[in-house]
């Protein structure tokens, strides 16, 4: 498998099509492919459906693609928080469908697609209105729901390198929805701080294998902390 090194982010997502499922990396900054985000923003795809951790904050990259009218539906855990108002906004206008999902159901459907499995019962949701129309049943004496698998047409993800094989490492926390979206997409595509010779990453450090990666794109890390506010800085990858 070869994986592509486009110049610029843009050129990476420069493919989306209208109406694609987007998987979105990151807890709020922490891991989240700001850079992938405002090329997808400046690309002009429209009618998304946007898995994510969470809805965007403040006037972030995520916040902004929602706020123009780009994302028909979003895949999330969190998709209020105190500057979620675009998210807000947009979801009690009826501009936006929501589809709410527990954290860790979110990130075992996820792996789940990666793994090819057909779903899985879980405990989580149970008697809950997330389990309406869901297939349930008892299994050791604990009822459950059914819970499908979540996949992609494109996982966006940020990692801190990549050799040119697409073998990534991820920094610290930054890690967190990365690993498993890149394995859940039909196109992976891997913003990084720098990219290495194959040979330069220790094999035993390797996060997410190449054979997962389509295109790796790196941005410069000083560009990437200059864009950052001060309390993102500590969580940047």
């Amino acid at each position: 498998m070869t994986v592509q090194l486009p110049q610029t982010a843009l050129d990476a997502v420069g493919g989306v099509a209208d109406g694609s499922t987007v998987m979105i990396g990151g807890f709020g900054p922490a891991g989240q492919p700001v850079e992938l985000i405002e090329a997808l923003l400046e690309q002009g795809a429209g009618d998304l459906v946007v898995v994510s951790n969470n809805a965007g904050n403040g006037e972030d990259a995520l916040a902004r693609l929602i706020h123009r009218g780009r994302v028909r539906r979003i895949v999330c855990s969190f998709p209020r928080q105190l500057d979620s108002w675009h998210f807000d906004e947009a979801y009690r206008a009826g501009r936006i469908e929501l589809e709410l999902v527990p954290q860790g159901n979110l990130a075992e459907r996820i792996r789940a697609a990666g793994a090819g499995l057909g779903g899985f019962f879980t405990p989580t949701g149970y008697g809950t209105p997330l389990a309406e129309g869901k297939e349930t049943r008892v299994v050791d004496g604990v009822p459950m729901v059914f819970e499908s698998p979540l996949r992609a047409d494109l996982a966006l993800v940020k990692a801190f390198r990549a050799d040119a094989a697409g073998n990534l490492v991820y920094r610290k926390t930054a890690r967190n929805f990365g690993p498993i979206m890149a394995t859940a997409a039909h196109r992976t595509v891997v913003q990084v701080t720098e990219v290495l010779p194959i040979g330069s990453i220790d094999p035993e450090t390797v996060v997410t294998p190449g054979i997962y990666v389509d295109a790796v794109v790196p941005i410069d890390s000083a560009t990437v902390l200059a864009g950052a506010q001060p309390s993102e800085r500590g969580a940047m990858s």
